[in-house]
């Protein structure tokens, strides 16, 4: 499957960059070595799970060794979440990302490598490039100008997936509201059901990267039917065909816009601020006046230092 771009040893590289050079060597030739920094320990454990169970359905396998998929997808669970590890004497549990030195690690780690590195494999080949990935060690052999691979690897580098973090102060609702939101905006803009597929598998890892709970993405993409390459194409066109709101104007005679500063000890404060506004001003004419209430995030320190979007 993967033979082309991926092997075990250095003599594999030598010997297909010596098939390659009879006919594409030349003097302007470039020849690069990327490492990808951290492999194990910045895959996190559901997304390494995710990663062996969509490469399992892309071989199309219901057993391996006589264990069904699930079982192992089970199992694997289990393994990653039940690393330990002893240091001075003392014993800790991993519960975030992929331990060092498992054998089970470095499977997930290849299947998570295969699917990322595929644009860049093919993008090279088709520029009639050798591409060869050592487990975190990618080599290219490629004939282009050096500015314009220095540009490709900027481009790869600065691929990121970043959504607002879970650990964000914003209300639990909005966090909620965005892994739903994506998977509306994946639908529309996918005019085919494997790349839906892909788009679904980049905005999970992107989520899952970003701290959301599992439990909560798959609450959010369990959509009003399943859907498979059959329906795909109805319900992407419902979804396109959804009549949009139409901006409505703010009559500000009849709305009040107050805003406060969030954090956890304010959630309930909304339903409480209506309360009493229900309960004092229930007379005319402030009753005619509807209040909408708005957040700003809390100025601290973090906020001040860090980069937002």
């Amino acid at each position: 499957m993967a033979q082309e771009t991926t092997g075990t040893s250095g003599f594999e590289l030598v010997k297909k960059l010596q098939e390659w050079s009879i006919y594409n060597m030349n003097q302007d030739t470039i020849f690069c070595i990327i490492d990808v920094l951290d492999l194990y320990t910045m895959i996190p454990q559901v997304e390494g799970v995710l990663s062996l169970k969509k490469m399992l359905d892309y071989l199309k396998l219901k057993k391996v060794g006589g264990l069904k998929v699930e079982t192992i997808i089970r199992l694997s669970r289990f393994v990653m979440q039940n690393n330990y590890f002893s240091y001075d004497d003392e014993f800790y549990h991993q519960i975030r990302d992929e331990a060092m030195g498992s054998l089970l690690t470095l499977t997930m780690a290849n299947c998570y490598m295969f699917f990322f590195e595929r644009q860049i494999a093919k993008q090279i080949k088709n520029s009639g490039g050798l591409y060869f990935r050592y487990i975190d060690d990618l080599f290219i052999v490629i004939n282009w100008p050096v500015r314009h691979l220095v540009k490709q690897i900027d481009i790869w580098n600065k691929y990121e997936l970043y959504y607002l973090p879970f650990s964000s102060i914003h209300p639990l609702h909005m966090k909620k509201n965005i892994p739903f939101t994506m998977l509306l905006r994946a639908i529309s803009f996918s005019s085919t059901f494997q790349t839906y597929l892909d788009e679904r598998d980049k905005l999970r890892m992107a989520l899952l990267l970003n701290k959301y709970p599992n439990k909560i993405i798959e609450q959010k993409f369990n959509i009003d039917q399943p859907l498979t390459v059959i329906n795909y194409d109805k319900y992407r066109q419902n979804i396109l065909d959804s009549p949009f709101k139409e901006h409505v104007g703010i009559d500000y005679d009849k709305l009040m816009f107050i805003h406060f500063t969030y954090c956890l000890s304010m959630r309930a404060f909304p339903l409480k601020f209506h309360i009493l506004w229900n309960k004092y001003f229930d007379e005319p004419p402030i009753d005619e006046v509807l209040p909408v209430l708005g957040i700003r995030n809390v100025k601290n320190l973090h906020r001040q230092l860090s980069y937002t979007r």
